[in-house]
């Protein structure tokens, strides 16, 4: 039988009830009515309410620190970043050193297969009995196909992707270098040699896709570095003449330069794409996936928020480089390019001309350098490298990485447009230099600076037009500045090669003189892209 409590006057305690009004500010009347309650029922129904008036309690004692996290989470959702963002925050790491060691050493595949002109070149003349013009035009188609798909590989690296286009040439260019070693004639090499210069063109976008991860602090350190391993195919490639071809010749030379781009091929799985490009193709989740590896493997964590980036419909488009923006750059760029290539291979080339018939001029020269070789038809056959001469060749490669150091606080101090200025005029004037009366020794440092400072012009090029760019035309933009630059390297052959066993002095005045119109050029460049982010689009 239920007992029922009488209606007695309640003594409520003030203090309690005040304490109970703080803890549960927003209900206050409800508390007051469920201690009364206790009052009237029994002892058990007594201890399950005050059970449940504590749990209550406890809960909202909690909401307010349940409510700070809440807040804050709703916060981070509403916070966003860019992939420029996402790079600066991660920073340098061991990503990057894996970047730069397989995508440098693609820089190794590039040199050997340029470089090997100049050391192939008096085999195939003894070999077929060239013409001074033909071995030059072995040059020329290779920077003919390298012109010629230069603008198509920048277009298919913005509307396809970086990784593709660069994966391509590798396996293209290692494809056609290999069948060069089996030409049957003269006119299979050159075509054949054609088709290498194609897949060159889809390497050197691996700059760009280096370029886009990293950081805006390093790229002025990192970047010229990478001459390094353009120094390191030079050499492999002079090293490989000197000890292969007196023995097995210059087919088996060719054969034996393939392997390092074999290699390349499987490394360069673990190269990821820009997330750069895919933010601009509207592939956000493969851009997040990119940056959250980088900076797993770099110990770092990327921004709060959510990677927010526009997607961008018109993407490599001719119409981005000769808009209001960059009209005057792209053209002054072209030029930059064209006189880089040009002065560099015109280099390369004439010390190769220069020491194969020992037309320059030298005071001691040793009874073997005494002996100009030309003849009366103007035709010079089996005229093969000395020892000697691959030794200047291996010292002169040198000089492309013995000013890095200089290349580098260049960039730093003065920005890309001045040093641009300041190592063309510098070019012209050891261009000229070069025709002077010394000695051996005076000869080989005067090529060691030159090609320091061609080297140093085209590093400082590339990492200016890589910089200057947005995202969208990036490699479109890098595509046609080296389709120009393969202009020059397709004159350059037949000044430096065909017109140097005329006049020593004729055929390196034109170099002087174009360097020099080049400085004054880059004068007047708009935009110095020192310390400057990377745009996404214009």
């Amino acid at each position: 039988m239920t007992r029922t409590l009488p209606d007695l006057p309640v003594q409520v305690n003030n203090n309690s009830l005040y304490r109970t009004n703080l803890q549960n500010e927003r209900r206050p009347t409800a508390s007051v009515e469920n201690t009364l309650l206790i009052f009237r029922m029994t002892d058990g129904m007594k201890t399950e309410l005050v059970s449940a008036i504590h749990l209550q309690e406890v809960e909202l004692q909690e909401k307010p620190a349940d409510k700070e996290q809440g807040s804050k989470n709703n916060n981070n959702a509403y916070e966003t970043f860019t992939v420029e963002d996402a790079v600066e925050t991660i920073g340098f790491g061991r990503f990057h050193i894996m970047l730069f060691v397989i995508m440098g050493s693609s820089n190794i595949v590039e040199a050997m297969e340029i470089m090997l002109l100049a050391v192939v070149s008096p085999e195939i003349r003894c070999e077929w009995r060239l013409e001074d013009w033909q071995v030059a035009l072995v040059s020329t188609m290779v920077f003919l196909g390298f012109m010629v798909c230069g603008v198509l590989s920048g277009y298919i690296a913005d509307r396809y992707g970086r990784w593709k286009v660069v994966f391509g040439g590798f396996v293209w260019s290692a494809y056609f270098s290999l069948l060069t070693s089996f030409a049957p004639s003269y006119g299979w090499f050159i075509f054949l040699r054609s088709m290498v210069g194609c897949g060159v063109a889809g390497v050197s976008q691996g700059f760009v896709l280096k370029t886009e991860f990293i950081p805006e602090k390093y790229r002025a350190f990192l970047l010229p570095l990478a001459t390094v391993f353009w120094m390191l195919g030079s050499m492999l490639i002079i090293l490989l003449g000197m000890l292969v071809v007196p023995t097995l010749g210059w087919r088996w030379m060719i054969r034996i330069s393939v392997s390092p781009s074999i290699i390349l091929i499987f490394l360069f799985k673990f190269v990821p794409e820009s997330a750069r490009y895919n933010v601009s193709a509207g592939n956000i989740q493969a851009a997040l996936e990119t940056l959250q590896k980088i900076a797993k493997m770099n110990g770092a964590s990327l921004p709060p928020g959510r990677l927010v980036e526009p997607a961008v419909k018109e993407r490599g488009s001719w119409r981005i480089l000769l808009s209001p923006v960059f009209r005057r750059t792209t053209l002054l760029l072209w030029y930059s390019w064209f006189v880089a290539s040009f002065a560099y291979y015109g280099s390369v080339l004439s010390s190769s001309e220069l020491l194969e018939k020992n037309l320059l001029c030298v005071t001691d020269a040793d009874q073997e350098h005494q002996i100009k070789h030309r003849q009366q038809d103007g035709l010079c056959y089996c005229i093969p490298f000395a020892l000697s001469d691959y030794q200047t060749l291996l010292i002169s490669s040198l000089g492309e990485v013995a000013l890095v150091p200089l290349n580098i606080c260049m960039l730093n101090i003065w920005g890309r447009k001045i040093s641009l200025m300041v190592l063309q005029l510098l070019s012209a004037i050891l261009f000229m230099l070069v025709n002077i009366c010394t000695t051996m020794f005076g000869f080989t440092v005067l090529l060691f600076l030159l090609r320091s400072l061609v080297s140093m012009n085209f590093n400082v090029v590339y990492i200016y037009t890589a910089e200057v760019y947005p995202t969208v035309a990036r490699s479109l933009g890098m595509g046609f500045c080296t389709s120009f630059s393969r202009i020059g390297g397709m004159i350059a052959p037949f000044i430096a090669q065909v017109l140097m066993s005329q006049s020593v002095i004729q055929a390196l005045t034109p170099f002087a003189v174009a360097c020099g119109v080049c400085a004054i050029g880059n004068f007047l460049l708009p935009i110095e892209t020192k310390g400057r982010a990377l745009l996404q689009n214009s």
